[in-house]
């Protein structure tokens, strides 16, 4: 949406119109009845090339660029460097450990642990990324490294009641914002876009568990098909969620300046979430709801303002509701019935069914409530949310 809006209003500015058509892997750009087209693959995240893109788009709308001008900025923004390897290494390691902390973690060797790794991911990523374009290869190595790590970690210390140091690391994998952008395409009916969207991050999230498994196969680890729910404090759980936001919004290249105000909202519909489970009763997928309406509420002007990315800022701010750990378990769940077949437990089964329809129902849940408020918003305030320049 946003890459239509900025061609269209760029096109505008420079005196013409054009016809901005996005499929996955191809851009088709119609200009005084000729077409022309563009080879893109959606698969990565960089907020602040977006956020220069989008100011070379103003300067131009203000006349302080002509196309010469523009084309080179804008080529200069093609080129800019993401965050250095140390920086993104870090950023996944600030997030899986805010992560543990909202999930329960009990021990300081799992904190430790879950860092090391997750750092250690993000070094082999990048690594990966200057070797190899296949956007699968990335998230496959870390998650089968956050499992080796996690079986010898486990190997090391057999009492560790928790597998937080397994799934923390891999849960900074999971890509969120293609599931958000995909839904949010489906929902405006561009079903290729969208399915193809959605696809991508489907073949990611099963490279991921993938990558866990095998690595956790390696020490003959095994993650639980069921775990207990620990309720962390209230300041507890909303301070490290407004830290795993601030890591991804590193982790995406958002600029610093802008990043006060997915802090802010996340911690905020972090606190409803908990207030929600903790006081009312509310389940999982009923508390996801209602912090993803409160993002969706607030972030959706607020993406305008800050000319970003809606699911990159969106999703930044929901990340730790993502139930990543729901799909590794149905993941472990699904190894166990192919290796004990027609002997396995009825108990095998439907820990492993509800492992899955509880990823589903809050994968659903989260979407429903970011998407409804931005198309709302869209339809009714069309100023507000930016529509009116599309």
């Amino acid at each position: 949406m946003r890459t239509e809006t900025g061609a269209r209003r760029l096109a505008r500015a420079l005196g013409f119109g054009a016809d901005i058509h996005l499929r996955w892997g191809e851009i088709t750009v119609g200009v005084n009845n000729q077409e022309r087209f563009l080879h893109a693959q959606p698969v990565g995240v960089d907020m602040g090339k977006v956020a220069a893109a989008e100011q070379v788009i103003d300067r131009v709308e203000r006349g302080d660029l002509d196309a010469v001008g523009a084309a080179a900025a804008l080529r200069t923004v093609g080129a800019m460097s993401p965050v250095s390897d140390t920086h993104f290494a870090v950023s996944a390691a600030a997030g899986a450990v805010a992560l543990s902390v909202i999930f329960g973690v009990i021990h300081l060797f799992a904190v430790a642990v879950i860092a090391l790794s997750a750092a250690a991911g993000g070094y082999l990523r990048r690594w990966l990324g200057r070797k190899s374009r296949n956007p699968l290869l990335q998230p496959l190595s870390a998650a089968l490294l956050a499992g080796a790590i996690a079986s010898i970690a486990l190997r090391l210390r057999p009492d560790e009641p928790q597998r937080l140091v397994a799934v923390c690391p891999c849960m900074v994998l999971v890509p969120g914002p293609h599931i958000l952008n995909g839904a949010l395409d489906l929902a405006r009916v561009n079903i290729p876009l969208g399915a193809a969207r959605i696809g991508f991050a489907l073949l990611v999230t099963l490279m991921i568990c993938a990558g866990l498994l095998l690595g956790l196969s390696l020490g003959g680890v095994t993650l639980p098909l069921t775990g207990t729910v620990v309720h962390v404090p209230l300041i507890f759980d909303v301070l490290a969620a407004g830290v795993a936001v601030a890591a991804y919004g590193t982790f995406f290249s958002m600029p610093a300046r802008m990043l006060a105000v997915p802090i802010a909202v996340g911690m905020l519909a972090h606190g409803a979430r908990w207030l929600a489970i903790s006081s009312a009763g509310a389940s999982a997928e009923g508390a996801a709801l209602l912090a993803c309406l409160v993002v969706g509420l607030l972030i959706t002007p607020a993406a305008d303002r800050l000319k970003m990315p809606f699911a990159a800022v969106a999703f930044a701010a929901v990340v730790s509701l993502i139930p990543g750990v729901y799909v590794f378990r149905m993941a472990e769940g699904f190894m166990l019935l192919i290796k004990q077949g027609t002997a396995a437990s009825p108990a095998v089964v439907a820990a492993t069914a509800a492992a899955g329809a509880a990823a589903f129902l809050i994968t659903f849940a989260m979407a429903f409530g970011l998407l409804l408020p931005k198309i709302c918003l869209e339809r009714l305030w069309p100023s507000l949310t930016g529509r009116d320049r599309a």
